[in-house]
């Protein structure tokens, strides 16, 4: 294996992206929100160089304070908690909703590494609402065998 895969793919939340992609405009807005807080993935993006695999996730809003970055095995895994505001019934100190699409919410993001990525070999940036993970390969090892005449 030679890429880095999505870790445990849910299901449910692809059935309910689809719902909301299909019935989205017959139903109206008002499904739009609802449909957002079962799909409050980052995007990722991951690339593989020469030396590294770079993983990029948006996290705009995020504080690097609250993002935590695992490595257990060949598990690489991401996760956040947003403190959620609390509200009284769509209000706070300011006065009523109207509309309220922004969510704070947690997320968790797993990965399967490849088998040629060190896990002890991973370094972590975080600029402009972007987490930058630099994921270093391991030196393959090769070896010449001489055949010997028999």
């Amino acid at each position: 294996m030679k890429t880095l895969t999505l870790y445990g793919p849910n299901a449910i939340q692809n059935v309910l992206n689809d719902f909301d992609r299909y019935f989205g405009s017959f139903l109206g807005d008002s499904i739009a929100p609802a449909g957002r807080i079962f799909n409050h993935l980052p995007a990722t993006d991951i690339q593989e160089t020469e030396n590294d695999y770079v993983l990029d996730m948006e996290l705009p809003g995020y504080d690097e304070k609250n993002i935590e970055v695992h490595v257990d095995g060949g598990n690489l895994t991401i996760a956040s908690i947003q403190e959620e505001q609390e509200e009284k019934k769509g209000e706070d100190k300011q006065g009523a909703y109207l509309i309220k699409e922004r969510l704070a919410s947690a997320f968790k993001r797993s990965f399967r590494l490849p088998e040629n990525a060190d896990p002890e070999g991973v370094s972590a940036g975080f600029k402009n609402g972007v987490l930058s993970l630099h994921i270093k390969k391991r030196a393959e090892t090769k070896r010449s065998i001489q055949i010997n005449a028999a």
